[in-house]
């Protein structure tokens, strides 16, 4: 028995004015060069819970419009995809499908969405991996395929018992970044995030030696990786990051993760991530407006928070460790204004890095059913343009026009060459200040 992974990956910008800005700045195309080239963690994990005696293909499909001909020697084809891919997705499960080879889907979007995927495929999995795959696996064995499988517990596996991911399927020198995920969920619950949605209510973390594991697999691959966190959110339990960290400083890697900005009030913390390889963090701000950060979580959290962002970025990135700040556009109290306020603070801040995305109604979070409830959806599907830089929907305090025009700006004040190299070289002259990495 023969099984085929399909990953799609490429997301594309539809907006042609974004795209035709974006070609011009080196920083926003090497960041989406990276982004291409991470590997889907969620297949290679399927493929580590796959028995021995069925055979595995894990395929990355950068264009399904160049697909001439289908791989038919597959029993089963498993598809997974961004929403803003979705229908691509679709469009090779309809003919795998139509060359009566069967299809199971999964995936963030499919979570949100099971009937409209199940139009397309004959198996729709609606939960963890883990816990479905081998009884996926074990009914398409016995000729019984089912509809549905659905988690009965969700969020209740234990990241103990997660198996090494099959890194091995990888061609090396298709990837810069490799992807290890260490917890999931994060306690935060902003009204927008999809990702934390995927995994269910609550926080769930790996233990340290298990992760450490997976990175001495990836090593024998890759002997200087640069390993990439797949994570909602890292550092939430302090007490397991400072294991975890002088457990990685041992390997010395390279490494990124997302996490949030509390691990500035920690100067212990900040410098075991510098010791342990860490050479930036992705710290979600989301608006340097009260206003806009006003609901944005479930316990105003960020609210909270906001005062003490220059001198929280200050804290982090003179521990040697870059920030990429990010922030949402077209947030109910942004009003035009909130382009400038934030090029204003990328400027004083001194951010090696700044993100600025265009705020999404992903299906399946609290923002896209009151958006829906409000009526202020531009279309009812719309999954094309969730590429976090189309608008699909309607701003409350300006126009459409206006949030596209400020991002179109924005970008070219804080992804311009000459500010980005003058944001690097204070980074540069901070790292003259400190010791080499592992001392």
């Amino acid at each position: 028995m023969k099984v085929g992974l399909m990953a799609l990956s490429g997301v594309r910008v539809r907006n042609e004015k974004l795209v035709k800005l974006g070609v011009t700045l080196p920083q926003f195309v090497s960041r989406g060069n990276v982004i291409a080239q991470l590997p889907s963690l969620s297949l290679l994990i399927i493929a580590s819970v796959t028995p021995d005696n069925v055979e595995v293909d894990y395929v990355e499909v950068p264009d399904v419009s160049q697909i001439r001909e289908l791989d038919l020697s597959y029993d089963l084809v498993a598809i997974t995809s961004y929403s803003a891919q979705i229908h691509e997705a679709y469009e090779l499960a309809d003919r795998y499908k139509a060359a009566g080879i069967p299809v199971v889907m999964g995936g963030a979007h499919v979570i949100a969405e099971p009937e409209e995927a199940k139009r397309h495929a004959d198996s729709v999995a609606v939960g963890e991996a883990e816990v479905l795959w081998p009884k996926i696996i074990e009914d398409l064995q016995n000729n019984h395929l089912q509809p549905f499988y659905k988690e009965e517990h969700p969020a209740t596996y234990d990241l103990s018992n997660s198996p090494i991911p099959r890194y091995d399927l990888l061609v090396t020198e298709n990837y810069n970044r490799i992807t290890v995920q260490t917890c999931r969920g994060c306690p935060h619950d902003c009204e927008f995030c999809a990702g934390s949605k995927l995994f269910g209510e609550g926080f769930r973390q790996k233990p340290a030696g298990l992760i450490v594991k997976e990175i001495e697999k990836i090593k024998e691959k890759w002997p200087k990786p640069f390993i990439e966190f797949a994570d909602d959110n890292t550092f939430v339990d302090k007490k397991w990051s400072k294991d975890f960290l002088k457990a990685l400083i041992p390997l010395k890697v390279k490494w990124f993760t997302e996490t949030d900005i509390s691990i500035a009030d920690d100067e212990e913390l900040l410098k075991l991530m510098y010791q342990s390889g860490c050479y930036q963090l992705l710290i979600g701000l989301e608006s340097t407006s009260k206003e806009s950060l006003d609901g944005i979580d479930t316990h105003n959290w960020k609210l909270k928070q906001r005062d003490k962002y220059l001198e929280a970025v200050n804290r982090i990135q003179s521990n040697g460790i870059t920030v990429n700040g990010c922030f949402v556009v077209g947030l109910d109290g942004d009003t035009p204004n909130i382009f400038k306020d934030i090029r204003d603070f990328v400027e004083k801040s001194k951010l090696l890095e700044a993100q600025v995305t265009v705020l999404t109604p992903y299906p399946g979070t609290p923002l896209h059913r009151r958006l829906k409830r409000e009526g202020r959806l531009l279309k009812e599907e719309y999954w094309d343009k969730c590429t976090m830089f189309d608008i699909n929907f309607k701003p409350k305090n300006m126009t459409t026009e206006d949030l596209e025009k400020g991002l179109l700006w924005i970008f070219g004040e804080i992804y311009n060459e000459k500010d980005y190299l003058k944001r690097k070289r204070h980074y540069m002259d901070i790292l003259k200040t400190l010791p080499k990495r592992g001392k």
